[in-house]
């Protein structure tokens, strides 16, 4: 089974059959049908099915010389519609089966973000007719989880909020020169880095680190696209699926500046979920890429 069934709602498929039983309801189903040619000359597929106001699976598979479709692989996915970033992106092709991984810079974030691409089909079909890249797309990025907690958040007054926006628009614009070659603000950036270290290991001695850290985004394991996230909650939704009729969550998580729908099974989040307080969880980080193709 995979991991992040449960997070869509899915908690209670325990063997093949079932899960077998449920791509084929998938398939049946299925409100986005996309196709590419594969090989030069098979058919390859991908079927979206919605079971709950923006979750659902996605089943891809090639169609055979007879006409019929062989299922390959499922996701589990969260579909959004804000835009997260507008940076540049990169698309690689994993190993394994047909899937691709995407990796975006952002410079609020400062560092790259590796995402499982839900959208394959438009890229595929792009990258057969020779028009990558394509520059000033806009990628929306969604997380799964099977395991988080809320925690409080953290008091801050007008005069703490705007110290905060101007420090990470001043964060950015040195991160976008030192990718340039810009010496002096490399420096900086390192300077600031210490002081940050220096700060907070002498008040971890007596504070919470949770008191210290409002929101972060860090590579969790081996596996290039989970993250171990902390999040400000900016908008909670809950939403039930259709089939089994449990209950998820949709948050909107504001992560160091930049904004990220994640889904949790209500029975695997421990605390309440409401606007200000933080999830503390590890995401599995899904993107869609937007390419005009799409609009």
């Amino acid at each position: 089974m995979h991991k992040y069934l449960r997070a869509v709602g899915f908690s209670k498929i325990k063997n093949r059959k079932e899960l077998q039983a449920l791509i084929v309801k998938a398939v049946q189903k299925a409100s986005e049908k996309s196709y590419t040619t594969v090989y030069d000359d098979s058919l390859y597929a991908e079927y979206h099915a919605e079971f709950g106001d923006r979750i659902g699976l996605c089943i891809r598979g090639e169609y055979d010389e007879e006409n019929k479709f062989i299922y390959d692989y499922y996701f589990p996915y969260l579909r959004s519609d804000q835009i997260t970033t507008m940076e540049d992106i990169s698309v690689e092709r994993q190993v394994e089966k047909i899937s691709y991984a995407g990796i975006v810079d952002d410079l609020k974030m400062g560092l790259s973000l590796i995402f499982y691409l839900q959208n394959i089909i438009t890229y595929m079909k792009l990258s057969n007719a020779d028009r990558l890249p394509i520059r000033g797309t806009a990628l929306t990025l969604t997380g799964l989880s099977d395991s988080g907690k809320i925690l409080l958040p953290i008091i801050k007054d007008a005069n703490d909020i705007r110290k905060e926006q101007n420090y990470n628009n001043r964060k950015s614009r040195m991160i976008a020169a030192a990718k340039k070659g810009d010496e002096d603000a490399i420096e900086n950036l390192t300077l600031e880095d210490m002081d940050t270290y220096s700060t907070i290991s002498k008040r971890i001695l007596s504070e919470d680190v949770f008191s210290l850290v409002d929101t972060s985004l860090m590579p969790y394991g081996v596996e290039c696209d989970l993250y171990s996230i902390l999040g400000e909650i900016k908008y909670c939704d809950k939403v039930m699926n259709s089939i089994t009729k449990e209950e998820v969550y949709i948050m909107t998580l504001n992560v160091n500046d930049i904004l990220i729908d994640v889904c949790i099974n209500k029975q695997d989040l421990l605390g309440e979920p409401e606007l200000g307080r933080r999830f503390k969880g590890v995401i599995w980080l899904q993107g869609r890429i937007h390419y005009p193709e799409e609009a």
